[in-house]
């Protein structure tokens, strides 16, 4: 039921989890440690080998089920897990039944860390509507990694069970949610917020409640916010709005531009690589397409 760029969005957010999940254990492993899984951090991110994370990353996985387990209630291991695990889980997890376990832990945690850091953050998935708005409403520039944390995690859960309508239904809180943190700090994940919002604005025709004009507009925020350096925002929108909207010239402009910019970015560098192989796809496609 959702666009495939749900997905790219979820290996997106596995990539930039990296970015917090290693410095995190670095706070807690100290001494020796800490500038170990701090350069262990800038090189996965600098990297160009998408297999290599792809293998290397379970360990992470492990490592931080075993903080965990020490610390079963820290808000922020628990936030940078289940963003670690839900992304992982969208980007390499190709059995159905795998993925959803991974996904359900994920928001399980992701809910959890919001419990127990925010007033009132329980079981937001169950509340009345205009009571989940109210508190949306009085939350502060300070909640808005642990809110981002979760409406990432969310998101990539309803990507797996997209064929369960009861977690269809959950869009609007999803929406709702990303729509906060952007006027909270729309600056997390290179403008990531706003990454998320165009594919929500942009995964149905208009005809079918679609706002694909919305959706240009956080797509092109999005771009702006990095400084035209994360590559995969342009992929994206020439993916979920050019599409959609039938137009090849900017289509093929947003891809063209993607695959001839050079990569490399401090932290953006791998994020970047997997943007620019799905960038070639799209355009090895478009004549079929449009």
């Amino acid at each position: 039921m959702f666009s495939p760029s749900l997905k790219t969005c979820c290996r997106a957010a596995f990539l930039l989890a990296m970015s917090v999940v290693l410095p995190a254990c670095s706070t807690i492993i100290t001494g020796a440690s800490q500038g170990f899984t701090n350069n262990l951090a800038s090189a996965i991110l600098d990297s160009g080998d998408m297999e290599l994370v792809r293998d290397g990353a379970p360990a992470y996985l492990l490592l931080i089920d075993g903080l965990l387990a020490g610390s079963p209630d820290d808000a922020g291991l628990l936030s940078t897990a289940a963003r670690l695990n839900s992304a992982y889980a969208g980007a390499f997890v190709e059995e159905t039944d795998r993925a959803r376990h991974m996904h359900d832990k994920a928001l399980d945690m992701a809910r959890h860390a919001v419990c127990e850091k925010i007033k009132d953050g329980c079981d937001l998935e169950r509340v009345d509507f205009k009571i989940f708005e109210t508190w949306l409403t009085a939350r502060k520039p300070k909640d808005a990694a642990l809110l981002y944390g979760l409406g990432s995690t969310w998101a990539g859960w309803m990507q797996v069970h997209s064929d369960d309508f009861n977690a269809i239904a959950q869009l609007a809180r999803v929406k709702a949610l990303m729509q906060r943190i952007v006027e909270l700090d729309e600056t997390i994940d290179h403008g990531g917020v706003h990454l998320y919002l165009g594919v929500f604005e942009t995964l149905f025709p208009p005809a079918m409640g679609g706002r694909p004009e919305v959706g240009r507009q956080h797509f092109e925020r999005a771009i702006e916010l990095s400084q035209n350096q994360h590559l995969l925002t342009k992929v994206m929108f020439a993916e979920n709005y050019a599409r959609l909207v039938f137009d090849r010239e900017l289509h093929d402009r947003l891809l063209a531009e993607v695959i001839a910019a050079d990569p490399r970015v401090p932290g953006l560098t791998l994020i970047n690589t997997v943007a620019q192989v799905r960038a070639r796809k799209l355009m090895e496609s478009a004549d079929e397409y449009f």
